[in-house]
C-alpha cells in the first residue's frame, strides 16, 4: 500500500469496525479506498457516491448498517 497512487489518510475505528482510508489515484479520477481491517475487503467510492452519501437521509444510512442485509448472508 506504499504506492504513490495511494495517499494514506488513516484508520477510523470503534468497538464495531475498523477501516483504513486512502485516496486511490490509479483510475480515471481519485476515489476513496476503504479497506475493512477485519477481513481485508476493499471498496471504492468516487466523488458522486460520496456526495450522495452526504445528502442521504439518516434512514437510508441506517439501512446500510444492517449486517443481516449483506454481510451475514450465505454466498453459496
Amino acid at each position: 500500500m506504499d504506492s504513490p497512487e495511494l495517499e494514506p489518510l488513516g484508520v477510523v475505528e470503534n468497538e464495531f469496525a475498523a477501516v483504513h482510508l486512502s485516496i486511490d489515484r490509479r483510475g480515471n479520477g481519485p476515489r476513496l479506498r476503504i479497506e475493512d481491517l477485519t477481513n481485508e475487503r476493499v471498496g471504492y467510492l468516487d466523488a458522486l457516491t460520496l456526495e450522495a452519501l452526504a445528502w442521504a437521509s439518516e434512514e437510508r444510512i441506517r439501512a446500510l448498517l444492517d449486517p443481516s442485509d449483506e454481510r451475514w448472508r450465505d454466498r453459496g
